[in-house]
Formats: structure tokens, C-alpha cells, sequence
């Protein structure tokens, strides 16, 4: 397939444009970046036909690549995390015209642990749950994308759940709530842990991403799974389900 990549003047963006052209199997024919110096600033701006385009960018740049998108009719892979419900909608919209896979976590691992964390939760009945992500010192969100797709995940099987973000002062714990707690320290990747507790166990479900690439993986998977799809939004658990 032949690729262009949104945001390649970014630290995810090099690794994914890096991994494409060293992988073999798919053609880099365009690296755009709006705010980086030496890179086309629109897609309009690539002369050589695409397949689908990759998006690690700002959170700001979405919807003027949703419209792009939709106007030369490319699928595409949004991997960039932190947008407002603003900026969701303009990814939502663009999947009524063109196939968008969009997740807040591009990892298989991540997507495995979002299973993992719903059968635990549903079996242990009552239990006390609580999030702890960890990650550098330079990200901007917290939670963590990837935190709140966990709490969601469980919510799908324990919709009364209410999630407490940084909990603090002199309040109990309330039975209904989903602890979420944000640690921010030196060049940490990206580490999430689910404690799901009784009285009398403790279940502890963890995936730790060790090098950056891993999202790059994912998001070539993503890409290679839009193919051939009609218009519409997926996500890693779609990607799972195919195989």
C-alpha cells in the first residue's frame, strides 16, 4: 500500500515513517506536518497517488485532516490521542464518508488487556477497581487515552460505574466508582495497571509498553485492516475480532 503519514515530524511520526520504509512491504509516498519545518503542510500538497494515510499528530490538526480525508476519499488510521469531543465529532463525521480506524491506544497488548480487564470485572462481582497509569515526564493528558478506553471497556459490562479522577482529601471510597490515578515521571512509554479487588483477592492485570514502536506496528496493522473496508468507524477491538 502506499502511505502518507500526517505529523512525520514528530517523535511517532519518524518511528512510523522509519518503519515503513526500512519494512519493505508498503511504499512512503508523502510525510506531511503543518507545524514542523520541511514537510509538505497538507495533503493536498502530495503529487503521488495514496492508498491511506497515518495520522500521529496534535489533537488540534484532526479535523482539518478529516475534511482532507474525506475529500479525496483515503481511509484513515487517527492514532493521535487528547481530542475534545469537538474534535472526536470531525473523526465520527469523516466515517460516514470514508473507513477511519480510531483508537486511543494503537497496541495489540492494550487491546487484549481491554478483554481481559471486561471478563475480570464482570466475574468478580462487587469487586473494587482501580487504574494507575504511568508515563514521561512530557505528556499533556491525564488521565491517560488509553486509562479512560480501560475504564470504558469495564463500563460496557458495569455501566453503574462512575470513574474518580485523582482521588484526594478526606472522602471514602465510593462502591460504584473506578479509581483512575495519573503518574507522569522521566521517559516511561507507557505502562497501565488494573487492580480489581475483593475482600479476599486481588486480581492485577498490567501491560507495559517497552519501546515506542510497538504503536507503530499497530497502526500499520490498522491500516492494513482498512483495506477494502467501506466507509465507517473501527477500532482495535474490530481489528481483533477479524484475526
Amino acid at each position: 500500500m502506499k502511505i502518507i503519514v500526517n505529523g512525520a515530524g514528530g517523535r511517532m511520526g519518524g518511528i512510523l515513517c522509519r518503519m515503513i520504509e526500512e519494512g519493505g512491504k508498503h511504499t512512503l509516498v508523502g510525510k506531511v506536518d503543518k507545524y514542523a519545518e520541511g514537510y509538505a503542510k497538507s495533503l493536498s500538497e502530495i503529487t503521488e497517488k495514496a492508498d491511506a494515510v497515518i495520522d500521529f499528530s496534535h489533537h488540534s490538526a484532526v479535523p482539518a485532516l478529516m475534511e482532507e480525508v474525506t475529500a479525496m476519499g483515503l481511509p484513515v488510521v487517527v492514532c493521535t490521542t487528547g481530542l475534545c469531543d469537538e474534535e472526536t465529532n470531525a473523526v465520527k463525521r469523516a466515517s460516514e464518508k470514508v473507513p477511519v480506524f480510531f483508537s486511543a491506544n494503537m497496541s495489540l497488548g492494550v487491546a487484549l488487556l481491554c478483554d481481559l480487564a471486561r471478563t475480570a470485572a464482570k466475574t468478580m462481582v462487587g469487586a473494587d477497581i482501580e487504574i494507575v497509569e504511568a508515563h514521561h515526564n512530557r505528556k499533556l493528558d491525564a488521565p491517560s487515552g488509553t486509562a479512560l478506553m480501560l475504564a470504558n471497556a469495564i463500563r460496557e459490562v458495569l455501566p453503574e460505574k462512575q470513574l474518580n479522577c485523582g482521588r484526594s482529601g478526606q472522602q471514602k471510597r465510593e462502591k460504584d466508582e473506578i479509581g483512575m490515578h495519573a503518574i507522569r515521571m522521566g521517559n516511561v512509554v507507557g505502562m497501565h495497571e488494573i487492580h480489581i479487588a475483593t475482600d479476599t483477592q486481588i486480581i492485577t492485570l498490567r501491560h507495559e509498553a517497552q519501546d515506542r514502536g510497538v504503536f507503530a506496528e499497530g497502526a500499520i496493522r490498522a491500516m492494513e485492516f482498512l483495506a477494502n473496508k467501506s466507509a465507517g468507524l473501527y477500532c482495535m477491538e474490530d481489528l481483533l475480532k477479524e484475526g
